[in-house]
C-alpha cells in the first residue's frame, strides 16, 4: 500500500459483504463504505473545491466521519481535522492558516464562516453524496498531502502538521505490526476521531476487514455496553478513558470478555489504573503506545504492560515499531532528547519553514522528550524539552496560554506549566504576579476561557506578590516553581 485509496480498494475487493462500521443504529458494509468514498470526490468538484485544497471536519465521531477522513485524500484533497474541544478564534485560526476552501461540519458554526469560502452542514453532504455517483479515485503519489493536522504552538498558534499519503500507509504497517488486528477482531472507536488515537487504526481496520464500532462521544457506561453487545475485543484510548472505563467495569460489570487487546497513550498513565485495568479486563493485553502527531503518530509500543507493572522495564514505552528509527541525542548511556526517523515522520509544518526546520535535521524528527534507551533497546522518557503540558492525552503548550493571560490587563507578570493530576495526568497551572490586586482566580480563567479550549485553561491560578525567579538572561526558572509539585513523583512525563 502506498496511498489511502489503496486500503479501499483492498476492503472493496476483500471484504466486500463484511460488516465495516456499526454507527448508534446505523450499520454499512465494506462495500457501502468505500462506494461513500468513491461519491466524495465529485461532491468536491460539484462544490468547486480542486485537487490540493484543503477541506476542513468539525465534528463528532460517526462513520461519515471515517468517511471523510479517508474519502477527502482520495479524491486529491487534503483533510484537516479540527479539535472540537477548540475555541472559536483557535478554529478559525486553523481554517484561515490551512486557507481551507471548505468546512463540514455538524455544529453551529457561527462567526467561522467567515475563515472559509463555504460550510456545508452534515445533513446537507449527505443530499450532496446521494445525488452523486460514484468515481474512481484521484491518480494520487504517495508524497501529496493528505492532511494537516494542527497541534499546539511553541510561539502560541496552532502549526498544521502535514503528513502525506506516504505517513499515513506506513503509520497503517507499524500499527499492524505493533497491535496487530485480524478479520476476528472488532475495534471500538471511543478516543475523538480529530485525535491521533482516535484515527490511528481506521485505515488498519480498513485494509485487514475489521469492523469498527464508533462512539459518537466518549461515555464509559455506553463503551462497556457496545463492548458487550458487539463482542468488541480492541480499543485505543486516552489514560483518562482508560480510568473511566474502569471505574464503570467495577460499579456495574458487564461481560467484556471479548476484550484481548486495550491499547493507550497520549499522556501519563497512573500504575494504580494499569493494575485495575489488568483485574477489571483479565483477558486483554495492556499495550503502552508513544508517538506524536508528527510521526502519523506511533514510535513506541511496550506489549503485554500487565505483566511488567510495578517493575522497571513497566517505566518505559517500549521498542520503536518496525520501520521506524529512534536515537539519543547525547552520549551513551546518557539521557538525551529523543529523535525519530522513518517513512511516517511529517513533511513538516504547514506555512512555519523556521519552525520545520528547528523539528526536522537531516530527516530525522526532534521529538522535544527526553529519554534514555537501555541496554535492549526499550525508550524511557524523563522529562521534556519543550514547554509542553499533556492533559488528558491533549497537547498544551505553555506559550499559548501564557500569551492569552498576558492580555489581561491586570497582569503584571506570569507563567505556566504542569502539576500533577490524578485524573488527566497533568493540569494547567498559571503562577501570576498580579498589577492590580482585585484580579481573583475566577476572573483570570473566565478571561482566558474567551480565547482558549476548555482543556488549556489554567486549573489552578497562583498569586505572587514579587517578581517571578529568573536565570541570568532574564528567564523565568519554571523548573524552581514546578519542582515542589512533583517532588516524590517517578517522573513528570510518560
Amino acid at each position: 500500500m502506498r496511498i489511502i485509496s489503496d486500503p479501499l480498494v483492498r476492503a472493496e475487493s476483500m471484504h466486500a459483504t463484511k460488516l465495516a462500521f456499526v454507527c448508534g443504529d446505523r450499520t454499512r458494509t465494506f462495500e457501502e463504505f468505500v462506494d461513500r468514498c468513491r461519491r466524495v470526490g465529485p461532491v468536491l468538484d460539484q462544490l468547486g473545491v480542486n485537487s490540493g485544497d484543503r477541506v476542513g471536519l468539525l465534528a463528532a465521531n460517526s462513520d461519515v466521519y471515517a468517511e471523510l477522513y479517508c474519502g477527502v485524500p482520495a479524491a486529491g484533497r487534503a483533510i484537516v481535522p479540527l479539535n472540537g474541544r477548540w475555541a472559536q478564534p483557535e478554529l478559525a485560526y486553523a481554517l484561515e492558516d490551512a486557507g481551507a476552501k471548505l468546512l463540514i461540519t455538524d455544529q453551529e458554526t457561527g462567526a467561522l464562516n467567515e475563515s472559509v469560502d463555504q460550510v456545508v452542514t452534515l445533513d446537507e453532504y449527505e443530499q450532496l453524496l446521494s445525488g452523486n455517483s460514484p468515481s474512481e479515485f484521484a491518480d494520487t503519489q504517495e508524497d501529496d498531502l493528505a492532511g494537516l493536522f494542527y497541534t499546539g504552538g511553541t510561539t502560541g498558534k496552532s502549526k498544521g502538521v502535514m503528513l502525506s499519503h506516504r505517513n499515513l500507509i506506513a503509520n497503517t504497517l507499524h500499527s499492524q505490526i505493533t497491535m496487530p488486528v485480524t478479520g476476528d477482531d472488532t475495534y471500538l472507536v471511543v478516543a475523538p476521531m480529530f485525535h491521533a488515537a482516535g484515527s490511528n487504526a481506521v485505515l488498519q481496520c480498513l485494509a485487514l476487514g475489521v469492523c469498527q464500532v464508533v462512539v459518537p462521544a466518549f461515555e464509559p457506561n455506553l463503551c462497556l455496553d457496545l463492548i458487550e453487545k458487539y463482542r468488541c475485543s480492541v480499543t485505543l484510548a486516552v489514560p483518562t478513558m482508560v480510568a473511566a472505563l474502569v471505574e464503570a467495569q467495577s460499579a456495574n460489570p458487564r461481560d467484556t470478555s471479548s476484550l484481548t487487546l486495550i491499547c493507550h497513550g497520549a499522556s501519563p498513565i497512573a500504575t494504580q489504573v494499569l493494575r485495575r485495568a489488568h483485574e477489571e479486563f483479565p483477558k486483554a493485553e495492556l499495550l503502552h503506545l508513544y508517538g506524536a502527531t508528527e510521526t502519523a503518530p506511533l514510535v513506541t509500543g511496550l506489549r503485554h504492560e500487565e505483566e511488567l507493572i510495578g517493575t522497571s522495564r513497566g517505566k518505559s514505552v517500549g521498542h520503536p515499531s518496525l520501520g521506524v528509527s529512534l536515537r539519543i541525542d547525547a552520549p551513551a548511556g546518557e539521557a538525551g532528547e529523543v529523535l525519530v526517523q522513518g517513512p511516517n515522520v511529517m513533511q513538516g509544518y504547514w506555512n512555519k519553514p523556521e519552525q520545520t526546520a528547528a523539528a526536522l535535521e537531516d530527516g530525522w524528527y526532534r521529538t522535544g522528550d527526553i529519554g534514555y534507551l537501555d541496554d535492549e533497546g526499550y525508550l524511557y522518557l524523563v522529562d521534556r524539552a519543550k514547554d509542553m503540558i499533556i492533559s488528558g492525552g491533549e497537547n498544551v503548550y505553555c506559550s499559548e496560554v501564557e500569551e492569552v493571560i498576558y492580555q489581561n490587563p491586570k497582569v503584571l507578570e506570569a507563567t505556566v506549566f504542569g502539576v500533577p493530576n490524578e485524573q488527566w495526568g497533568e493540569q494547567v497551572h498559571a503562577v501570576v504576579v498580579p498589577r492590580d490586586e482585585s484580579l481573583t482566580p475566577e476572573e483570570l480563567i473566565e478571561f482566558c476561557r474567551e480565547s482558549l479550549g476548555g482543556y488549556k485553561l489554567p486549573r489552578s491560578v497562583e498569586f505572587r506578590s514579587e517578581e517571578l525567579p529568573k536565570s541570568g538572561p532574564g528567564k523565568v526558572l519554571k523548573r524552581e516553581l514546578r519542582a515542589p509539585y512533583w517532588e516524590g513523583k517517578d517522573r513528570s512525563i510518560n
